[in-house]
C-alpha cells in the first residue's frame, strides 16, 4: 500500500478526535457554536475549541479531495484511525474453532473462503493461505449485490491474474450457489479418480466454508441445501461449532465459525471491519467508527457529501464526520450521539447510500 508524502506541515494530533458520549442538546448546540472545524491536507478532518485553533497557512482550505486515489484514501484511513481506541475482538469460541478447524483441514479436499465483497481484502485471514497449503481452494465474494458492475469486474481481474477461481455470490437470495456447488465437485473429482484406481469405492467431495464472521457462511449453506440446515443472523458470533452438513450424494460441506487473528494489527482494516458489521459490537466505539465512515463517504465519488445532505438534510462541514454526528444527534436524537452513530452505520450497511465498496484492488 502506498503511502503519502509528507505534508507541507506537521499533521496535528487526531486526539482531538474524543469518543462521543451523550450530551443535552443544548450543551450540544453550545460545543458546535465554539468550536471551528478544519480540514487538514490529505483529508484528515479535526475539530480544535477556537481559543485553540491552531495558524495554518492561509490557502488551508485550497486541499482539494478531487483527484484523491484509493491509495490516498488508504493513507488517510490509517491517519485516522492512529489515535482511537483499537478495535479488537476475540472471544473464546474463536480460539477452540480454529484448533477445530486446523484439524478438520486434513479431512477436506477443497476450500471455499467466504470474504464480504465491499472489503475482500479486510476480510483475508493472513494465515488462511499457509493453513491450507496445497489445497484447492474457491474464493467466494459474498454480498455481491452491494457493490456496482465495476466493482465486480476489477475485484474478478485481479483474482483471476493470480489464477484463484473466484464465485460471487449473494448467500441471501441464492445468487452464485449451484455454481459454487459445481465448481466445488469438479476442482475434487480427481479424489474418486485415485480411489478408483486404488479399488476403493467413491466417496462424496469434503469441502469446507471458512472466513470471518458475519460474512455469510451459514447462508450459503443453507442456500445450497435449500433448507436451514446451520444457524444463521446478520451479526458476527452465531455459528459456535463445526458442523458437516450432507448436499446431494457427492458433496458434505463443513460450516465453521468465523475465524479472526488473535490480535488485528492493521486497524483500517479493522474499522472497515466494524463498518460492514463483520466484527462484535463490542470491539469498538460505534461513534467513532460512524465518523470515520461519514468521512469515507464524502471521498468516494459514488456517495460524496451530497448523499449525506440527501438524506439527513444536513450540511457537511468540511468533511468532518465528528461534527456531522453531532448534528444529527441534535436532529434526531434528542443529542444521543451513539444513536445518530447507529443510525448512519445501519443505513450504510442496508444499501440507503448506494451499493458502495470500500477497498478496490491495489495496483
Amino acid at each position: 500500500m502506498a503511502s503519502l508524502a509528507p505534508p507541507p506541515h506537521p499533521r496535528p494530533s487526531l486526539t482531538s478526535y474524543p469518543r462521543i458520549k451523550k450530551i443535552s442538546a443544548t450543551r450540544a448546540a453550545l460545543a458546535l457554536s465554539n468550536s471551528s472545524v478544519l480540514q487538514v491536507p490529505g483529508g484528515t478532518a479535526l475539530t480544535w475549541a477556537l481559543k485553540d485553533k491552531p495558524n495554518l497557512p492561509s490557502d488551508w482550505r485550497k486541499s482539494s479531495l478531487e483527484g484523491s486515489d484509493w491509495e490516498n484514501l488508504e493513507s488517510d484511513l490509517n491517519h485516522w484511525t492512529r489515535s482511537l481506541r483499537p478495535v479488537q475482538w476475540y472471544p473464546g469460541h474463536i480460539a477452540k474453532s480454529e484448533k477445530e478447524l486446523k484439524e478438520q483441514l486434513k479431512l477436506m479436499d477443497v476450500v471455499i473462503e467466504v470474504r464480504d465483497a465491499r472489503i475482500p481484502l479486510a476480510t483475508s485471514h493472513p494465515q488462511m493461505d499457509s493453513w491450507l497449503g496445497s489445497r484447492k481452494k474457491i474464493l467466494v465474494l459474498n454480498r455481491e449485490d452491494m457493490i456496482s458492475t465495476a466493482d465486480r469486474n476489477a475485484w474478478a481481474t485481479f483474482f483471476a491474474r493470480q489464477g484463484i477461481k473466484v464465485v460471487f455470490a449473494n448467500g441471501q437470495l441464492g445468487m452464485g450457489t449451484m455454481r459454487l456447488g459445481r465448481l466445488a465437485k469438479s476442482l475434487a473429482a480427481t479424489v474418486n479418480i485415485k480411489r478408483r484406481a486404488k479399488g476403493l469405492l467413491p466417496r462424496p467431495v469434503r469441502a469446507g466454508i471458512v472466513g470471518y464472521p458475519n460474512v455469510g457462511k451459514s447462508s450459503l449453506i443453507n442456500r445450497l441445501l435449500k433448507r436451514r440446515m446451520c444457524p444463521a443472523a446478520a451479526r458476527p458470533g452465531v455459528t459456535r461449532e463445526l458442523k458437516w452438513v450432507r448436499f446431494g450424494k457427492d458433496l458434505e460441506l463443513l460450516d465453521s465459525p468465523g475465524i479472526l487473528p488473535m490480535r488485528i494489527s492493521d486497524q483500517a482494516a479493522a474499522i472497515k471491519l466494524a463498518i460492514c458489521d463483520d466484527i462484535g459490537e463490542r470491539s469498538y466505539d460505534v461513534a467513532d467508527v460512524a465518523g470515520i465512515l461519514v468521512q469515507m463517504l464524502t471521498r468516494l465519488p459514488e456517495a460524496g457529501s451530497e448523499s449525506l445532505r440527501k438524506r439527513y438534510r444536513i450540511d457537511l462541514d468540511d468533511q468532518c464526520g465528528r461534527v456531522f454526528i453531532e448534528k444529527l444527534a441534535l436532529q434526531l436524537f434528542n443529542g444521543d450521539a451513539n444513536q445518530a452513530a447507529f443510525r448512519i452505520l445501519n443505513d450504510f450497511r442496508k444499501g440507503r447510500f448506494g451499493w458502495l465498496a470500500l477497498e478496490r484492488p491495489p495496483k
